[in-house]
């Protein structure tokens, strides 16, 4: 999606019974940082609380997300603002998985790190056959948050989200559907796409599709709060580590990193 720019971080636009939520930091690839989180936690609550039935998720630009704003996580060397961005990211996802309307991830161009997270909090995912998904952190010696652990593990399975997570690869929009990370392919004109499946879902009784979907909400809440919980400790462990610090360096040195598990 392409759209004017604004200083705003994130986008909402409402249309009848659809709203569109634009990530808008085109400029680094719609990367994320504390702004971000806390704009896109308050566009869901205005969302929560309007007649509006489908929420279609995009990113502004050449891609979804990249991921966290690492550059801006640098520069910001206030240990103690961890653990409240983290609380931060919990809110939002929850916001998001709990949200009582239908959700649509609309990928297109990259979509990794905890980018790669919201989407999978979604009800569906569709990937324009220019996605290119990245559960990444391992890249830096960290692990995913978002609630990626609990998501990739509803979708996977235990051990092939362990493999994805430790592998940290890219993935085509094709490996992603054929192993269930995404649940449609779109080729050609995305937008227009979208809106096709947008009106689908429109024409179904929707207040039936949200109850069952609140049904799961209710019955899994407190794994993806318990998931939330250890994503914040672990992460919190992990940014101690030799291994992050060299994984960071090589980042900002664009080399690869020679990590020593420690």
């Amino acid at each position: 999606m392409t759209i004017s720019n604004t200083t705003a971080h994130v986008l909402l636009k409402k249309e009848g019974r659809v709203a569109t939520v634009v990530f808008n930091r085109p400029e680094v690839l719609n990367a994320m940082n504390e702004d971000t989180f806390r704009q896109f936690r308050d566009v869901l609550d205005e969302i929560t609380t309007s007649d509006v039935d489908v929420v279609v998720l995009c990113g502004n630009g050449k891609g979804f997300s990249s991921g966290g704003d690492l550059k801006s996580m640098l520069s910001n060397t206030d240990e103690t603002a961890f653990g409240p961005v983290m609380d931060l990211i919990s809110e939002v996802v929850i916001k998001l998985y709990t949200l009582p309307k239908i959700v649509i991830s609309a990928i297109h161009g990259p979509a990794a790190g905890i980018g790669f997270s919201f989407a999978l909090a979604s009800d569906f995912v569709l990937a324009h056959e220019s996605g290119v998904l990245a559960m990444n952190f391992i890249g830096i010696g960290l692990i995913p948050d978002g609630g990626a652990h609990y998501f990739l593990e509803k979708r996977l399975g235990e051990a092939k989200a362990k493999q994805l997570i430790w592998e940290g690869k890219k993935l085509d929009s094709a490996q992603a559907l054929e192993m269930g990370l995404v649940d449609e392919v779109v080729y050609g004109d995305f937008e227009k796409e979208i809106k096709e499946r947008v009106k689908n879902i429109l024409q179904k009784p929707v207040s039936a599709m949200i109850q069952t979907k609140q049904i799961y909400c209710e019955n899994n809440l407190e794994s993806l709060k318990n998931v939330l919980l250890f994503e914040k400790n672990g992460q919190g462990a992990m940014r101690k580590t030799s291994d992050h610090q060299e994984g960071v360096q090589a980042f900002l040195q664009k080399r690869l990193p020679v990590f020593t598990g420690k």
